[in-house]
């Protein structure tokens, strides 16, 4: 006999919340009243053309142009694009549209374009760029990241876990450590699950150059044999590295004396690596170094990430060079 039928009483308390507690409102026949507004709006302009028009044209002629019209209204209102709601894509389009695509840090403003230039010159090369505004303003060494007026954060990054293979003690077990993490926070808190090409030249050279000093030659030739299963693999596949990210935040800035959010915000990343221990999650904080990596390759997502060793960032007033191949496969 099942829990809820030894005990109905404790079956008819519980209440049944959804899981996507920020979906709108259904007011009409399953309709959001945005729904309704884009809906009602081209109704009643359709009819108040049919009535402005219906002396002067013919009701069929009204109809080739109101059809499209209505259909177009229809698909902004119930239609979605990738998990979109169709009006709000179309917005978001038209404001990418119009919006500068070449951002520059310039904190001073854009220099403004010399005066021997002539109009027809800098219609060629397009308009020019505009300000990129972050809301990062500095990286400290100890990780913590300053947003300014929104205050300042911190990036853990996690390890995964093979839920899969767990069996189904270990799984509950795991989905309760993660629930106590959950029901533990009481302040913002971001997870981010990101995937990024991995560019393997790095290791294949590593195991190039390392491949000749081995004290066996059965053991140089498995290296460049997997030196060569690692070029083959890199050509034939789009090759992605999964991140998983915890970013803590402390909204503002505490004018308080002693409330320090720096060191706030350290002593809950420990406890959130305590707490996640539970879940077989481990959290490790960034630094400032590698932080600044991170924000980096979130700010280029089509840069590759070398899979061993860093190849570090140039100075501004470093050379920047193409590395290339140090070693020849066979």
């Amino acid at each position: 006999m099942s829990p809820a039928a030894r005990n109905p009483e404790r079956d008819r308390s519980r209440v049944r919340i959804p899981a996507d507690v920020e979906r709108p409102d259904k007011l009409l026949a399953g309709l959001t009243a945005r729904q309704l507004a884009i809906l009602a709006v081209t109704a009643v302009a359709l009819w108040a053309g049919y009535a402005a028009t219906r002396h002067l044209i013919p009701p069929a002629v009204f109809g080739v142009v109101a059809v499209p019209v209505a259909a177009v209204a229809a698909m902004l209102a119930l239609g979605r694009f990738e998990g979109i709601a169709a009006d709000r894509w179309v917005v978001s389009a038209w404001r990418h549209r119009r919006s500068p695509h070449r951002l520059v840090p310039a904190p001073d403003g854009i220099t403004p374009t010399p005066a021997f230039l002539t109009e027809s010159v800098t219609g060629r090369t397009g308009p020019p760029p505009a300000p990129l505004r972050l809301p990062v303003t500095d990286v400290r060494a100890d990780g913590i990241i300053d947003l300014g007026a929104d205050g300042v954060a911190v990036i853990c990054r996690a390890s995964a876990v093979t839920f899969s293979l767990r069996t189904p003690a270990e799984q509950e077990a795991l989905v309760a450590g993660f629930a106590r993490f959950l029901n533990s926070l009481v302040e913002p808190v971001e997870i981010l699950v990101r995937a990024e090409p991995v560019n393997l030249t790095e290791a294949i050279d590593t195991l190039l150059d390392a491949a000749p000093g081995l004290p066996h030659p059965a053991l140089e030739a498995a290296a460049r044999g997997h030196a060569r299963f690692l070029a083959d693999l890199a050509d034939r596949r789009d090759l992605l590295r999964r991140e998983v990210l915890v970013v803590l935040r402390h909204p503002v800035h505490s004018d308080r004396a002693g409330d320090d959010p720096a060191g706030r915000l350290h002593r809950r990343a420990s406890e959130a690596a305590t707490v996640l221990a539970a879940a077989g999650v481990t959290l490790t904080v960034l630094d400032g170094s590698d932080a600044s990596a991170c924000l980096a390759r979130a700010l280029d997502p089509a840069a590759t990430t070398q899979l061993a060793g860093q190849g570090g960032q140039a100075a501004t007033d470093e050379p920047v060079t193409l590395a290339h191949p140090k070693g020849v496969l066979r």
